[in-house]
């Protein structure tokens, strides 16, 4: 099955799975998976806008971690996690502007009448429209609830940068709403 529910692990048993994951414990792995399959994938999805594309860098993370877990050095597991994602989210990025896929769509913000599910799906393209840089940082940080000292882990760079980064995404974001925020409350 795709999805599992999340177990409970506490971050003492979140730890020692990590440990013991370097010598190839299929224990440790699934403890692992259970605990961040979901917010892996969601960080896919949001980075990538494409929902085959968030399964395939959710499929490939995971192999990834398995094949390279001796690599882990053991302090900080979820952000070694989200860095291979990030990762592999970017190379399917850069792959996109190889062949053309990347349309007018998530460039553009459209202005038209949004329902609540059309303002989710316009809320979506506008994070989608942010730079990779910026989308990153935003997602890290609103979605997956990463701390900025987090953030500055995971995407190698400075904490002041990470902050800053999350504040420009926010500003775009705002900016990139203003259509669907006058049409909601002026309604």
């Amino acid at each position: 099955m795709f999805f599992k529910k999340s177990n409970n692990a506490t971050e003492t048993q979140l730890q020692k799975a990590a440990q013991e994951l370097k010598g190839g414990s299929v224990e440790a792995f699934r403890i692992l998976y259970g605990k961040y399959n979901q917010k892996v994938y969601r960080f896919c999805l949001r980075m990538l806008g494409d929902e085959a594309e968030a399964k395939d860098a959710f499929q490939e993370t995971f192999i990834k971690i398995y094949e390279h877990r001796f690599e882990f050095q053991g302090l900080n597991f979820s952000s070694w996690l989200f860095t291979i994602a990030r990762r592999i989210c970017l190379n399917t990025i850069r792959s996109r502007k190889n062949y053309g896929i990347l349309d007018d769509e998530y460039l553009e913000p459209q202005k038209e009448n949004q329902s609540d599910f059309g303002a989710q799906a316009y809320i979506s393209r506008a994070i989608a429209s942010l730079p990779v840089a910026l989308r990153e940082a935003l997602i890290l940080r609103e979605y997956e609830e990463c701390s900025y000292q987090e953030i500055a882990g995971i995407l190698g760079i400075e904490l002041s940068l990470a902050k800053i980064r999350v504040h420009r995404a926010r500003i775009l974001l705002r900016n990139i709403l203003k259509p669907l925020q006058k049409e909601l409350y002026e309604s």
